[in-house]
């Protein structure tokens, strides 16, 4: 990492920045101070746990994402990005905060008639429209996001563009490697597609699967076989927004892996789903009220009935620059007996003061 840095800064020193003249650097950064009012003491063992980590009266200062990007129009045909990302879980190997590579691929726009091709490490299609309207990505992931369903990025090719010439309709498919932004280890892709319906100025519809292909499995309860492990997830998403005014939307996905539990007597097929609600109001020119609820259910098999959360966000959005936010808000998480006959873990209550900022 050191290196990459002192690279970079040299090829600035000795003048290679001015051949990007048609380019547009820009970044932007957030981070919290959070306090732990409340944390089940074994939180540790819960699977899927969207709270920040930490005992109770634990308090942190946090940086949970810092972006820095270089846009490049090439030609009127060709454009690239390369994205920066730096965050307090991707390290260096002593410790440091470090950054990794979020973006890096190539645009050629309109391929065909109102159609573009993307090369290499690129957002999916599961979330990315979601999380704009969503438009509190500093607060909280989307659902689909924070527990985990899908990559943010995935590295493959896509195509992307217009059904309708009036833009009404778009879609979106992409074939990639399926572990995100890491190096592929197998011969398995992930196959994504997408379709956004946008009726009206403020409302907006979509439709999403994807099929993540994977090796078979071997079945313990048959000496010498092997079983499909493939993962389908499919969801839907809906939006009404007014600018400065108000906005709400709705998420639901499902997600089933083939002969993915072991329920003690055969390997059936892993399935769960997710429903998110959130909306937001402006009370004042610069001052918005937030709030989300989530429902998550890793696994809906009668066997299976005590892993669900209930998620709750709640906050205040001020802009106190245009390019500044004091984003003060609540975490509240809740989760079923882990077992049949056993209380309930106690909820977990976060609090935090998150701070947003566009510094280019």
């Amino acid at each position: 990492m050191k290196q990459f840095v002192l690279g970079f800064a040299l090829l600035l020193a000795v003048g290679v920045a001015p051949a990007f003249a048609q380019g547009k650097f820009s970044g932007y950064m957030f981070g919290d101070y959070s306090y732990n009012v409340t944390r089940p003491g074994n939180i540790t063992s819960l699977s899927n746990v969207a709270s920040p980590a930490g005992t109770t009266a634990y308090q942190e200062f946090k940086l949970r994402r810092i972006y820095f990007a270089y846009d490049d129009e090439i030609s009127e045909t060709f454009s690239s990005r390369l994205r920066l990302e730096a965050d307090q879980s991707s390290n260096t190997s002593d410790g440091k905060i470090g950054f990794a590579i979020k973006d890096a691929f190539l645009r050629w726009k309109n391929i065909f008639n109102g159609s573009d091709l993307y090369f290499g490490i690129q957002p999916t299609p599961t979330f990315d429209v979601s999380e704009g309207a969503w438009g509190y990505r500093s607060i909280e992931k989307t659902i689909m996001d924070l527990r985990g369903i899908a990559p943010s990025r995935d590295l493959g090719v896509a195509l992307r563009g217009k059904v309708t010439g009036d833009g009404m309709v778009n879609y979106w498919v992409l074939i990639a490697n399926g572990p995100g932004n890491k190096p592929e280890t197998d011969k398995y892709k992930r196959y994504y597609g997408h379709l956004q319906f946008k009726p009206t100025a403020e409302m907006q519809f979509t439709v999403y699967a994807d099929f993540a292909d994977r090796a078979d499995v071997a079945d313990p309860y048959s000496a010498g076989k092997k079983v499909s492990n493939g993962t389908l997830t499919a969801a839907v998403f809906g939006n009404y927004a007014v600018k400065n005014s108000f906005n709400v939307g709705l998420e639901a996905y499902t997600q089933s892996t083939s002969h993915g539990y072991d329920n003690g007597t055969s390997l059936a097929s892993k399935s769960g789903l997710g429903l998110s609600v959130f909306g937001s109001v402006t009370v004042m020119p610069d001052v918005a009220l937030v709030g989300r609820y989530d429902h998550f259910d890793p696994n809906t098999d009668s066997n299976a009935k005590y892993d669900a959360r209930e998620y709750v966000v709640a906050g205040l959005s001020w802009k106190v620059d245009k390019n500044v936010a004091v984003q003060p808000n609540v975490l509240y998480e809740t989760y079923q007996a882990p077992a049949a006959g056993r209380g309930a873990p106690d909820p977990s209550v976060t609090a935090r003061v998150t701070l947003f900022y566009t510094f280019l």
